[in-house]
């Protein structure tokens, strides 16, 4: 799933940001990286491009823009801010995404939230944890150098004029989080809710704990996976989490472990015997709090076995896959060692075929049948439900341009009502034919629509983030149902090919 950071900086060297995106830094110190003759080591591969910069190097136009309007000269402003948007490690191979790709979505998303500042806009293939999640580094100087239109997170007249400076309110982030979920759905990435918290919450110095616990591990040649307090805590909730059908069994079971849970105004704590101070819920993450936990509850108490874990456990330990056509690869030009691996690949796919098939419980095939047109019918449901909040959230979005439009162009009409003579509003009007053009379109739009009271930006804004949660939540299910279709048609192709080719073509699947 993508994330999404902000860091501001009060440095005014802007080349030190350009420096930490070109150069290997140590990930613990932040500091660069030398080689044996105390050089920078470049990194291996990036892509970096200045926007707004005019061909001058980033961090002298910076410096040039602040001299220019007075800003950013005192010790204790902020001179620039930095956004990391990284991409699940998952979209590279699932979906396509390449460093490229990456790059040019996160100068267009810099383009677009963010006009009006220098900028650089920077991806690396890789994060720190090198398991291979993209990501899009966008520093901006914190001095706008352009009159840019309002945008849904501005708030003040200051936000849009040359000369003045960003400011990343909580607003601010919450409407850029919901550009990137938007981004991501557009693109066919995964991605969780950002705007209602996530299931496991690692702030930034968990996250920095466990990576340095893990490098004195590594470093020990101990083979073992380092985990913080929070995580030690948070997998003995989720095993009593796993029977518990009542809050008494579930704090029994913690008990055993040496866990006291404790609910206080709606809201749960745990004390671990190695801490002094409750942890809350909330900092251990959604899945802890009391709603989740009482849901996990009636769950419990309702389980029974579903044939579709079955998939899932095969998926976790190697998935099921089409068989090869090996006639098919063969006249194609596809020569012996291909072959070869093909007739293996084929018999353990033969094997997880047959294992699905009889783990699910299918008594025949027609019953198989009767599992994928109902699973094929949920997809389509969920397709349906998906497409519905799209539509809406479409039409709330056009509602939220047409009227900062309309409030944009504000003091262009009541100026126009304050002139006293024709001769001069006729000259008005001509010298600000577009802002009334656009004017005009906006108030045709709420005509049109039937919108005689216009709503506040803010409250505008705040439905369209709970309408891309709710799009994100319908995502994930319709994904979920998509990759079920997948798996059970192809479960049904390989018995198929399987029935057929025992008689048939044997020694094409088993290798001799």
């Amino acid at each position: 799933m993508a994330t999404f950071k902000h860091i501001s900086s009060k440095n005014a060297r802007y080349s030190d940001a350009e420096k930490y995106l070109l150069f290997e830094h140590d990930e613990f110190t932040m500091k660069p990286i030398l080689d044996e003759s105390g050089r920078l080591i470049p990194r291996q591969d990036y892509r970096i491009a200045a926007l707004n910069c005019e061909g001058q190097d980033f961090a002298i136009a910076c410096m040039r823009a602040n001299l220019q309007y007075g800003k950013n000269l005192d010790r204790g402003d902020v001179k620039s801010h930095h956004y990391i948007i990284s991409f699940d490690p998952r979209d590279s191979a699932d979906n396509g995404l390449t460093v490229d790709r990456a790059q040019e979505l996160g100068e267009q998303f810099c383009r677009d939230h963010f006009p009006g500042h220098q900028a650089l806009v920077c991806t690396h293939p890789d994060g720190h944890n090198h398991t291979g999640n993209v990501h899009v580094h966008i520093v901006i100087n914190s001095l706008r150098i352009e009159d840019v239109p309002m945008l849904p997170y501005m708030d003040r007249p200051a936000d849009v004029k040359a000369g003045m400076k960003h400011r990343c309110t909580t607003a601010a982030m919450d409407y850029f989080k919901a550009e990137v979920m938007e981004m991501c759905h557009r693109e066919g990435l995964y991605q969780v809710d950002l705007l209602n918290g996530s299931e496991d919450r690692v702030n930034d110095r968990e996250y920095w704990a466990q990576k340095k616990g893990q490098a004195k591990l590594d470093k020990s040649g101990k083979p073992t996976k380092f985990e913080t307090d929070k995580e030690k805590l948070r997998k003995i909730i989720r095993k009593a989490l796993e029977t518990a059908t009542t809050f008494d069994e579930f704090s029994e079971l913690l008990l055993c472990e040496g866990v006291t849970v404790k609910e206080s105004r709606g809201r749960l704590s745990y004390l671990s015997p190695d801490r002094a101070k409750s942890i809350t819920a909330r900092k251990l993450g959604d899945a802890y709090d009391l709603a989740a936990v009482n849901e996990m509850f009636t769950q419990n108490a309702l389980k029974q076995p579903v044939r579709h874990s079955v998939l899932d456990k095969l998926r976790e330990a190697g998935s099921v896959q089409r068989l090869v056509d090996i006639d098919t690869k063969r006249a194609e030009g596809k020569g012996v060692g291909y072959e070869k691996w093909a007739q293996r690949f084929n018999l353990q796919q033969m094997v997880n075929t047959l294992n699905a098939y009889t783990d699910y419980g299918f008594a025949s095939m027609d019953e198989l049948n009767e599992w994928l047109s109902a699973a094929r019918s949920e997809l389509q449901e969920s397709r349906e439900k998906l497409k519905s909040i799209e539509t809406v959230l479409t039409g709330k979005k056009e509602l939220k341009k047409q009227l900062l439009t309309y409030w944009e162009t504000k003091d262009v009409r009541q100026e126009y009502k304050a002139l006293k003579t024709a001769k001069a509003r006729a000259e008005y009007a001509q010298a600000h034919e577009r802002e009334f053009k656009l004017s005009n379109a906006a108030a045709k739009y709420f005509k049109d629509h039937g919108i005689t009271k216009l709503p506040s930006t803010k409250a505008l804004q705040a439905e369209i983030q709970q309408l891309i949660s709710e799009k994100n939540a319908r995502y994930k299910d319709y994904r979920e149902k998509q990759r079920r279709v997948k798996e059970l048609e192809t479960v049904k192709s390989n018995l198929e090919n399987i029935l057929g080719h025992k008689k048939e073509k044997r020694h094409e699947l088993i290798p001799s």
